[in-house]
This record gives structure tokens, sequence and C-alpha cells, in this order.
């Protein structure tokens, strides 16, 4: 790994996308098995997909999987530890009914 630089790697993906009433999610695995550390990006090329509600789709496009170099890698987990916030939503309430 390299302080500076970020080393590309091309690679496929899996994307499982579903639009239901339980879920909305689009799920991306790497068909390499490689992992994606912090600071990493990931892009999946290709054309937008538009799923109709109720539907569920399984696909696979080439992916391009940028690894972090280890001076983001360190700053992404210096900032994480700020950020966690943001990751979850409380609310306060009395417990009345409107």
């Amino acid at each position: 790994m390299s302080f500076w630089r970020e080393p590309k790697i091309e690679t496929r993906a899996v994307i499982e996308i579903e639009h239901s009433h339980d879920s909305l999610h689009a799920h991306v695995t790497l068909r390499d098995g490689g992992d994606v550390g912090p600071g990493d990006r990931v892009t999946v090329h290709g054309a937008p997909v538009k799923i109709a509600f109720g539907e569920t789709m399984v696909i696979e496009r080439p992916a391009t999987v940028e690894r972090a170099s280890a001076l983001r890698r360190a700053w992404t987990r210096f900032a994480a530890r700020f950020s966690l916030a943001e990751l979850y939503e409380v609310s306060f309430s009395s417990g009345s009914r409107l």
C-alpha cells in the first residue's frame, strides 16, 4: 500500500436490488470477494437501473475499486469517530397522543 497513491482494481460486481413494502435496498457484492476498507471507493459502471414496486432484480456489472492510500485510510478512521451520530436518529416525545 502506498502512502500517497491510490491503486485501482477492475472487477465484476453482483448487485441485488429490491423495492418492496419491506425493503428498498441495493446490495453490492464484489465478484472476486475482495474486502472494501475504510476510505476505499467502489464505482459500479453501467446504465441506471429502474425497478418497479414489488420487484427484485439481480444483475452483474463491471466495477472499479479504488483502494485508499494510507493517509486517506487514517483520515477516514479518525473522522468516523466524530460522524457516528449521523448514522442514527433519536427523537423524544412525551408519550401523549395527538
